[in-house]
């Protein structure tokens, strides 16, 4: 995983303290221990931590397309980012990096908001277009990745991997929301898009969000929701699709420049994972367990 934080003038253009940024991007240091970058300008400010895993010698991030005009941060992998980059190489859109990072920029640029759509993965990423003075912040389809925003009354617009990222900004009101501590008591967890804050959100699962300097913040809007019809009921159909699919997920997820492996919890789910890696890899896959010395917790 990587961590992403920044902040984003929706009146003006003021400048933000660059420690103010190292604050919020420290704090998040167990998300990527490996790297971190910056980018300020007028009005914006982006920070990264980074966990290399795939292009770890020219993957740095924020990541800017050619002239610089539009720039990325993200935390997550798209696992069909080599199918996208050859459709926008045939777009003409030329890459300096193997990053599937790189891949969002020019999807950006080329589809706008949709880009998302054509994105099969786990993300949360924020994209600024200095052309058109606009920042795009999605999270994928499930949220496997989180994202945390604010708006403070000056209209700073925060966001970050963390709760305590946002925490670091000083003007953060505190005020707590008595239907998030609700939530937490009845479910032992707060549902999206509350926090404990009142005024910070969590963006949805499958929801994006566009800011344009000059404009009121607006409402995130649904790119994606589950589809709970069938498209067959038979039996012997239903099994072939679950593996076919199951097959190409696990396969999807087997590209990396570093070793993979798998955790084994002795259930149905994880021993089906490792026998689809096993399937898949040409050698044996690694594995590992965790042991308890409580019966009712022994793996």
């Amino acid at each position: 995983m990587c961590g992403i934080a920044g902040l984003f003038d929706t009146r003006a253009k003021q400048s933000f303290p660059r420690e103010l940024m190292q604050r919020m991007n420290d704090i998040q240091l167990h998300r990527g221990p490996d790297e971190s970058g910056y980018h300020f300008e007028p009005g914006v400010a982006l920070a990264h931590r980074r966990l290399s895993i795939i292009d770890i010698s020219s993957g740095q991030q924020p990541l800017f397309n050619q002239d610089r005009s539009i720039g990325i941060v993200f935390n997550g992998e798209i696992y069909n980012f080599q199918q996208v980059r050859s459709e926008l190489q045939g777009l003409g859109y030329a890459f300096q990096t193997h990053s599937d990072t790189e891949v969002i920029v020019h999807a950006w640029a080329a589809w706008g908001e949709d880009c998302v759509r054509r994105l099969r993965g786990m993300f949360a990423f924020a994209i600024w277009d200095a052309r058109k003075e606009t920042l795009f912040v999605a999270r994928d389809r499930l949220g496997i990745k989180p994202l945390y925003f604010a708006t403070l009354d000056d209209g700073q617009f925060l966001f970050g991997s963390e709760l305590k990222v946002l925490a670091q900004h000083p003007a953060l009101p505190r005020r707590l929301d008595p239907l998030a501590v609700e939530d937490y008591f009845a479910f032992g967890y707060i549902p999206e898009p509350r926090t404990i804050y009142r005024d910070v959100h969590k963006l949805l699962p499958g929801h994006t969000l566009v800011l344009k300097r000059g404009v009121a913040v607006p409402a995130p809007r649904q790119y994606w929701d589950i589809s709970l019809r069938a498209a067959t009921t038979q039996p012997a159909d239903v099994e072939h699709e679950l593996i076919a699919r199951l097959k190409s997920a696990v396969g999807s997820h087997l590209m990396s420049e570093v070793p993979l492996g798998a955790f084994l919890s002795g259930g149905v789910d994880s021993s089906a994972v490792v026998a689809m890696m096993a399937g898949i890899s040409d050698g044996p896959v690694n594995t590992c367990s965790i042991a308890f010395d409580d019966p009712a917790f022994n793996e």
